[in-house]
């Protein structure tokens, strides 16, 4: 999939938006402490290389990632 350094953007924000919106709906988590996770997981780094695909996933896939990633 070929996409822009603005779309690649565009399409990680939106999916880590979404994570931290399903941490908070989902989990309980405080916002401060949703967004800490989210940054600080290995999914969001993962997320932000283009060459791992995450970024062209849906939202539900990387969170279930970022569950397994919290579960261990």
């Amino acid at each position: 999939m070929n996409v822009s350094e603005q779309e690649f953007m565009f399409m990680v924000e939106g999916i880590t938006s979404d994570l931290i919106q399903l941490l908070l709906d989902r989990e309980g988590y405080t916002l401060p402490r949703a967004v800490d996770t989210v940054y600080g997981s290995n999914i969001y780094n993962a997320l932000l290389r283009p060459s791992s695909g995450l970024y062209s996933q849906s939202s539900g896939y990387v969170f279930s990632l970022l569950e397994g990633e919290l579960s261990n």
